[in-house]
């Protein structure tokens, strides 16, 4: 994969991807940007929840379920010391609809360990937790 990013002026950037999106980077005024895009680091937790959310539908889907809402809340703990980088990355997956425990937790489980090439790529420990239909969990993944 290969792309450019452009520096704009100041501290911030863009680029566009291969599948040709925008994509707009900046810092935020107390460090010398104009806050006029996402900070690195909010991608990064972005992708990191984007990746595995399309994991997670794609598997249902070939499971012949649907959701009929999925969200993700991400929290991420950075080190204190340069270079800052996350260390723990926290997602739980509030899923609706008619969706058995155990086949979210297989869908949750092979995106986590197998296939999401972005959580893959970072040092980061990652853990999840899961709702369905606002009933947290049982299973520890």
């Amino acid at each position: 994969m290969d792309f450019t990013v452009k520096w704009n002026d100041k501290m911030a950037f863009s680029s566009t991807t291969p599948s040709g999106h925008e994509i707009k980077m900046d810092a935020s005024e107390q460090v010398g940007g104009e806050n006029t895009g996402a900070r690195p680091t909010e991608l990064l937790m972005s992708a990191v929840a984007g990746c595995t959310g399309i994991d997670i539908i794609s598997i249902l889907n070939k499971m012949r379920l649907e959701p009929t809402a999925f969200q993700m809340d991400v929290h991420g703990d950075r080190a204190d010391d340069h270079p800052k980088k996350f260390t723990t990355i926290n997602i739980h997956y509030a899923l609706d609809g008619e969706l058995p425990e155990d086949k979210v937790v297989r869908a949750i489980q092979l995106s986590k360990d197998k296939y999401c090439s972005v959580s893959h790529s970072l040092s980061a420990d990652i853990k999840v937790s899961y709702s369905i239909n606002g009933v947290e969990g049982k299973e520890t993944i």
